[in-house]
């Protein structure tokens, strides 16, 4: 099994070094946080450089090494526990909820003060949710996509980001130049690139290194 140590400022600048030196994506990768930069949630933030393992797949996946805190208990229920652990950083009564269909986990956090877990533009959110995603490729022994949502942010950002597209689109189809959005996540890039595909006067392409990448909207 091909396999890489890698240190970044966060944790998803480590784990998107190690994945660019061994050349793979995300989802044919097994992934190790061993120091996050500090404790608590806000360590991700912190100037204690983070550092990852990350270890390519091999045929059969069945033949990889299985963590020694790996048990039979359920995955969705493990990585609920840790949402609650790193939730309980922040000192606010919140309550997380699971719920899975195929692949993917939602976990749905509700309570008071939920704007300081969500932050400016979902930056804490996606934080969390990212952390939480990590867990996830320990816990389970098959690929699990993880969001995790605040009382319904999710909906009402991808409305948000939409109205966004097709307005900055307008611009770019009027004014003949490219329009450059804000770094986002992946998932937030897809939102974008799905909502103007089907425009005849505009494409999309992302450009920029993660964490930094970004949507340009150009002119046909």
């Amino acid at each position: 099994m091909r396999q890489i140590t890698a240190t970044g400022q966060t944790v998803n600048e480590a784990v998107q070094s190690a994945l660019r030196q061994l050349n793979i994506t995300e989802d044919q990768a097994k992934i190790e946080v061993i120091d996050e930069g500090k404790k608590g949630i806000l360590g991700l933030f912190g100037s204690k450089p983070a550092i990852v393992k990350v270890a390519q797949h091999e045929e059969p996946v069945e033949e990889a090494p299985v963590k020694e805190d790996q048990s039979e208990d359920d995955p969705v229920e493990k990585i609920k526990k840790y949402t609650e652990k790193i939730v309980a950083e922040f000192q606010v009564d919140v309550k997380v909820s699971a719920e899975v269909e195929q692949n993917v986990v939602t976990l749905q956090l509700t309570g008071e003060k939920i704007a300081l877990l969500i932050g400016k533009r979902g930056q804490t959110l996606n934080a969390i949710q990212y952390l939480v995603q990590l867990a996830m490729h320990q816990y389970a022994d098959k690929y699990y996509t993880v969001i995790v949502d605040a009382e319904g942010y999710r909906e009402r950002r991808k409305e948000t980001l939409i109205s966004l597209a097709e307005r900055l689109a307008d611009r770019a189809s009027k004014t003949k130049k490219d329009v450059r959005i804000e770094p986002m996540p992946s998932f937030e890039r897809k939102l974008i690139h799905t909502a103007l595909q089907k425009r005849a006067d505009v494409e999309t392409d992302s450009q920029g290194t993660e964490p930094k990448r970004y949507v340009v909207i150009k002119p046909k």
